[in-house]
């Protein structure tokens, strides 16, 4: 998929059966070689008509010698996964590529001073938010902006299920001593969907005295997560106040206007031109999240590619609408709606589902009600409890928690949650 940093790309020659690829940004070259490298060997090989191979380069200091091109790096340092973590940055995820509307500015700002002046600015910096609202691409951007900044900052951005691996490994194999130096060795942590620590007490235990470490020291620390500290269920007190101690940050869904701005922006990147009705009808008809309209333009781009059509309203309306058979298109649900669904599929009546009943047919409905609220409704964890029957923000998070976990090891669960969501018309995936 072409983007538009590809037009910094350079090829520099052919050396020792390789095209040799010059990219500015460390972040450019990782991403390439560990996403792209096979389609940029095809295209070498189909275009040349020879065997050849590609090797991405991120140094001007080349020395050309009988033809030969040679790569030299006079630092003498190594790009490393460890300048990058186990997550893959990806250079779409930029400051500049991010779209600031009225339910993100706040995140975006701080993000901002983050990356320019780590651990003077927001220390920690807790950004939470739903599903495909941003998050990612904020904590990838305060990386990339970090690292064009200070070359030699230490930096590590890892998902908090990559820190509990790694934890888990280093005590299998006896190697806490160098789980802790590496952890408490950086300048910048970043942690994306820290919720995952939630029941884990002995991880918890760790990252606390790692957190310690870190702030103590000056090191900046960002974390991500579903829901801000407070609503993280069975998390420790003493680690829900760390991580109240510098700035909490939402992200609200993006309104109308910053809907469109966030089409065209991702349509330009993509080098895809979409007409304004398009972009109009498109931010009308989706608006539950980033990802859904990243979805659109996919799709619409692999229709125009398919005919060699030009993007119009009336190819919008055939990818966006139900019959389409593209993108499922989304009912603006009520939990009233919900509560018909599951009384009627569960045959249980409405009084019971709002009662303080807690048998068990009636407590699972309870909470697959709960789980189909916070997935396909813009309704908070407070506002779910109040509609089933007056119940707190954390006994909703334990519903959520519990339909997700059993309906992965639970087939019949399972199949009824995605029987309730084609009756609801709700997209499955």
């Amino acid at each position: 998929m072409c983007r538009k940093w590809f037009e910094d790309i350079d090829v520099l020659g052919i050396s020792d059966g390789s095209i040799v690829i010059y990219l500015q940004e460390d972040v450019q070259l990782n991403y390439l070689e560990k996403k792209c490298k096979k389609q940029f060997v095809e295209a070498a090989q189909l275009v040349t008509g020879h065997l050849l191979g590609v090797s991405f380069v991120n140094s001007r200091d080349i020395v050309c010698q009988n033809t030969s091109v040679q790569h030299f790096n006079p630092s003498g340092s190594v790009i490393t996964d460890d300048v990058f973590g186990d997550m893959l940055i990806s250079p779409d995820y930029s400051f500049d590529n991010f779209v600031v509307g009225p339910g993100n500015q706040l995140a975006h700002a701080a993000a901002i001073a983050v990356a320019k002046k780590p651990a003077q600015a927001y220390n920690p910096l807790f950004i939470h938010s739903g599903v495909g609202l941003g998050k990612t691409h904020l904590l990838q951007a305060i990386c990339q902006t970090a690292m064009q900044s200070n070359n030699s900052m230490k930096i590590y951005y890892v998902s908090c299920n990559g820190f509990l691996t790694q934890f888990l490994e280093s005590v299998q194999a006896g190697k806490m001593s160098d789980f802790r130096h590496k952890f408490r060795a950086f300048d910048m942590l970043i942690i994306d969907d820290i919720h995952d620590l939630s029941n884990r007490e002995q991880t918890q235990e760790e990252f606390f005295h790692t957190f310690n470490t870190l702030f103590q020291s000056g090191r900046q620390v960002v974390l991500s997560s579903d829901a801000p500290p407070s609503e993280i269920p069975q998390l420790e007190d003493r680690l829900i106040s760390r991580f109240s101690c510098g700035l909490v940050a939402g992200i609200d869904p993006p309104g109308f206007e910053t809907r469109v701005a966030i089409i065209k922006k991702k349509a330009a990147l993509r080098h895809i031109d979409i007409p304004d009705d398009v972009s109009n009808y498109i931010a009308a008809r989706l608006d539950q999240n980033i990802r859904q309209l990243e979805g659109a333009i996919t799709k619409l781009q692999g229709l125009s590619l398919l005919d060699g059509s030009h993007i119009d309203l009336a190819m919008a309306k055939a990818a966006i609408s139900t019959g389409g058979g593209l993108i499922n298109s989304p009912k603006h649900l009520s939990i009233q709606d919900i509560l018909d669904a599951i009384s009627a599929f569960y045959d249980v009546k409405l009084v019971d589902l709002l009662s303080k009943r807690r048998n068990k047919s009636i407590t699972m409905p309870r909470q697959v009600g709960m789980w189909l609220a916070r997935h396909h409704t813009r309704f908070s964890l407070e506002e779910i409890g109040g509609y089933f029957g007056g119940r707190d923000h954390t006994t909703v998070m334990h519903a959520i928690k519990s339909v997700d976990s059993k309906k992965t090891t639970n087939d019949q669960l399972d199949q009824d949650l995605v029987r309730l969501q084609n009756q609801l018309s709700l997209d499955t995936e």
